[in-house]
């Protein structure tokens, strides 16, 4: 499997409980270029993240077990991921929702359902990647 573009050195996790999201986030980052693994929930989640220490994460406020929150938290906690982006996605855009993901020490807010372009953006703002999407 060989790197045809700066693109696939970046990794991305999607955490989300929802299979719908998780591959519709997954096609259009591929799609793209981009390197991408998947978790169905915070706890998954977690052991994935140590298996391939991504370089962007985005993960769904409303999970069972452990919720966005709490997984953001507690990669955020752990000194290795403490500058990893952390991405909050959510179909909740209120103020509260957006306050309590920057509590927990997200990055951004994605709010669902998102398109293409908004999940593109937002690597690109991360990576450091001007190249259009």
């Amino acid at each position: 499997m060989g790197v045809s573009s700066e693109k696939c050195a970046v990794k991305i996790l999607i955490i989300d409980d929802s299979n719908t999201i998780r591959r519709s986030a997954e096609m259009f980052l591929q799609q793209a270029g981009y390197d991408v693994v998947l978790a169905e929930d915070g706890f998954d989640a977690l052991s994935k993240i140590r298996d391939h220490n991504p370089d962007i994460i985005f993960v769904d406020v409303m999970m069972p077990r452990l919720d966005g929150y709490q997984t953001c938290a507690l990669i955020k906690q752990n000194p290795v991921y403490k500058s990893t982006p952390v991405i909050m996605l959510s179909s909740k855009d209120g103020l509260f929702d957006r306050a309590r993901g920057r509590l927990a020490g997200s990055d951004r807010y994605l709010t669902k359902p998102f398109n293409k372009e908004d999940l593109i953006r937002t690597v690109l703002d991360y990576t450091g990647n001007t190249e259009s999407a």
